[in-house]
C-alpha cells in the first residue's frame, strides 16, 4: 500500500514521527513540507489530493496546525474524501461510513499512532446507505 503524507510548517515535526513509524511496513510518499519555515498548507494538500484523485497513491494523511486546513484544501480535490480526524473511533467510521482516503490531523495530537493504525487497517462497509452516500457526495458538483 502506497500512503501519501503531507504537511506544512506547523506539521513537520509530526508528519517526520509518522514517516519514521509507518516507514517499515508501508510505501511512504513525502510531499513536504520539510521545514518549519511558513509555507501556504493548500499546496500540499493539493499535491495528495490529485495523487489520490489520480490513483498514484492508495490513501493519504495530512497535518496542519489543526487539521482544518488541510482537510479543507485537499475536499477540492475530485474524488478525495479527507476526514480531519481527532480520535481513532472518527478514523474507523471516517473509513467505514464514508469511505474516506485522506485523514487530516493537527499538529498537537498525541494518539497520532493509534489513529493511523485504525485509518489504514479500516475498510469501506459497502453496506448499501453508506455507498448511496458516498456516491450522493462524489456526483456533486455546483
Amino acid at each position: 500500500m502506497k500512503i501519501g503524507i503531507a504537511s506544512d510548517h506547523r506539521g513537520v515535526i509530526l508528519k517526520e514521527k509518522i514517516k519514521n513509524y509507518l516507514n517499515e511496513k508501508y510505501k511512504i510518499i513525502d510531499y513536504g513540507t520539510n521545514s518549519i519555515e511558513s509555507v501556504d498548507y493548500p499546496e500540499y494538500a493539493f499535491k495528495v489530493g490529485e495523487d489520490i484523485r489520480d490513483n498514484k497513491i492508495d490513501l493519504g494523511i495530512l497535518i496542519c496546525g489543526t487539521g482544518i486546513g488541510m482537510s479543507i484544501a485537499c475536499n477540492k480535490v475530485k474524488k478525495v474524501r479527507c476526514a480531519k480526524v481527532t480520535t481513532k473511533e472518527e478514523a474507523y467510521l471516517s473509513r467505514l461510513h464514508n469511505n474516506a482516503n485522506v485523514i487530516a490531523l493537527a499538529e498537537n495530537v498525541t494518539n497520532y499512532k493509534e489513529i493511523i493504525d485504525t485509518f489504514l487497517i479500516s475498510e469501506f462497509s459497502k453496506e448499501e446507505k453508506h455507498q448511496r452516500r458516498v456516491e450522493m457526495i462524489d456526483k456533486y458538483d455546483n
